[in-house]
């Protein structure tokens, strides 16, 4: 999940510290590595890519997708993160949407991680293989991946994503929270900074 890397279109609260343009070209790079990873880990079968954009419409997520190499894209829809990232996990399962008949394992991740490597993506996984959830943990307090087991997906998981203040470093206590409250099975991985404001750069330009 990415946001379109243009001025004024992505990463709003560093644009505001050294403007629209430079924090659109840092999106696009982490959006670029980001996709990277993912298409390497593809390579070997293991998964399917979809890639959901916010920012711009249908033609212009066609193009672009097929520009970076990946069939499956779609906007992001309406509504909050939570809202954008329940939708996404069903149009994830195609055709098992109706009733969650034969879900799909499916990880939503987000792309503002610049040390995001294949081998985070082959430990979520393998994390499934004996949990129902995984949850990547940010050190902002939210979470950089969020994995849900097939297992998991045949029921209503609509309470990992509501009533959560998104954007606010209680995201991943409160979504833990729900997850004991429910009984679900879960593993964290490793915690990963996002980059979000300027002092996030400052490591990177080391």
């Amino acid at each position: 999940m990415t946001r379109w890397p243009a001025a004024n279109r992505c990463k709003s609260r560093l644009a505001k510290e050294i403007g629209g343009f430079r924090a659109a070209q840092i999106q696009k790079k982490l959006t670029q590595h980001t996709i990277e990873v993912a298409k390497a880990i593809k390579s070997t079968g293991l998964i399917e890519i979809k890639l959901a954009i916010d920012g711009i419409g249908k033609k212009k997520i066609a193009k672009w997708s097929k520009e970076q190499g990946i069939i499956n894209a779609c906007s992001q829809g309406k509504g909050n993160l939570g809202l954008k990232m329940k939708r996404q996990i069903f149009l994830a399962q195609g055709k098992r949407v109706k009733n969650f008949k034969n879900p799909r394992t499916t990880i939503l991740i987000g792309t503002d991680v610049p040390n995001i490597c294949p081998s985070d993506i082959f430990s979520a996984l393998n994390c499934l293989n004996k949990n129902e959830l995984v949850i990547g943990p940010s050190k902002d307090g939210g979470y950089w991946l969020i994995g849900f087991s097939n297992d998991i997906l045949n029921y209503e998981i609509s309470w990992t994503f509501s009533g959560i203040e998104w954007g606010e470093n209680s995201v991943l206590e409160e979504t833990l929270k729900r997850v004991r409250l429910k009984g679900i099975k879960y593993e964290l991985i490793e915690e990963k900074k996002d980059i979000d404001n300027i002092s996030d750069l400052i490591e990177w330009q080391k």
